[in-house]
């Protein structure tokens, strides 16, 4: 027993070291860069928008597709199926699916399907001209951009897990005519706006051992540069480090049932300040959670709530976040698992 004791104690200890050694170092980076297809970095998932995004070690099944793919290798259901919508600032909407499959109880691993697409509304197109005012008006354009994927994730042992999320992304700004210098002569250009490219997440979950205590980290849209026209931008590169417990595994005695998750997860962009995320959520019951978070570095929204009901084999969450400068961010989400 003693030395079980010795053994977790030091397993724990160095990836505690690791875990705060990376810290610094991802804390340590303070260089900021443009990039670009920067929906990949909104969360349209309502139990994420409910507490603050900070999921990296909280295990969601299929859903962990878009935080940490290493979160659905520990999947009991043999199928699971998430669909969520995102009503987002500026009548952006986000729509994300993701299916997951758990053919022989986690002894091949976890197969997993994702697609996410936006629609960013109509906006008027308009065309050098002229005239008094220097344009004219032309047809409504209708951008979009999505993102579909494949991955896959195991348990390499009852405390460590890993997985990855292979995607393919694309987008679509619409098109421009460009005016022909000769009038008479040669006919205007028109030029669509397009690019695409592949994408790779990948993420670790380590489970201490004492009580729900778990560490982890991710790396999300590791890419090549990808070129829109004549200009070159990288994909929103990000890498997290988490932690998240149960804290009522502390009194578990006392306080039965009830569950209190806490979730912190420490963000390092390529584009954005460093973030810490914290989420909560509470569970009097199975059946119902209660949700809040908190973002740092986020003038327009820091924090968020959410709520979380289930029954019949679905879960139904939906989260609220309060915008300084625009209207409210409401997400919806339902999951199903057999």
């Amino acid at each position: 027993m003693l030395m079980k004791k010795y053994i977790f104690m030091k397993q724990s200890s160095r990836f505690l070291v690791f875990f705060l050694v990376s810290l610094s170092v991802v804390f340590s980076q303070v260089k900021l860069a443009q990039t670009g297809a920067q929906f990949l970095s909104v969360d349209s998932d309502a139990r994420a928008g409910g507490m603050g995004g900070a999921l990296t070690t909280v295990e969601m099944n299929s859903a962990s597709l878009f935080f940490n793919p290493a979160g659905m290798a520990r999947m009991n259901a043999k199928i699971d199926a998430m669909a969520s919508q995102n009503q987002w600032i500026a009548d952006i909407a986000y729509n994300s699916f993701s299916f997951a499959f758990n053919p022989n109880q986690g002894a091949w691993g976890v197969f997993a399907a994702s697609l996410v697409s936006v629609d960013y509304g109509d906006i008027q197109g308009t065309q050098r001209w002229n005239n008094e005012p220097g344009y004219i008006d032309t047809e409504i354009l209708t951008p979009s951009a999505y993102a579909m994927g494949f991955g896959y994730a195991k348990a390499l042992s009852d405390k460590f897990a890993v997985g990855a999320h292979v995607k393919y992304v694309g987008l679509n700004y619409g098109k421009s005519v460009y005016p022909a210098e000769d009038d008479n002569a040669t006919p205007d250009t028109v030029k669509s706006h397009l690019a695409f490219s592949s994408a790779f997440d990948f993420g670790t979950i380590y489970r201490t051992g004492w009580n729900s205590l778990a560490f982890g980290m991710s790396v999300r849209n590791f890419s090549n540069e990808v070129t829109f026209e004549s200009e070159g931008f990288q994909l929103p590169l990000t890498f997290t480090l988490g932690i998240s417990m149960d804290v009522f595994d502390l009194k578990r005695e006392m306080l039965g049932n009830q569950k209190l998750l806490v979730s912190i997860d420490a963000l390092h962009y390529r584009s954005h300040a460093e973030q810490i995320r914290v989420g909560l959520e509470y569970k009097p019951i199975e059946m119902v959670a209660f949700r809040t978070g908190y973002m740092s570095s986020n003038d327009e929204n820091d924090i968020s709530f959410g709520v979380g009901v289930k029954a019949i084999g679905l879960m139904f969450d939906y989260a609220y976040e309060p915008f300084a400068h625009f209207d409210a961010v409401q997400r919806m989400t339902v999951r199903f698992s057999i």
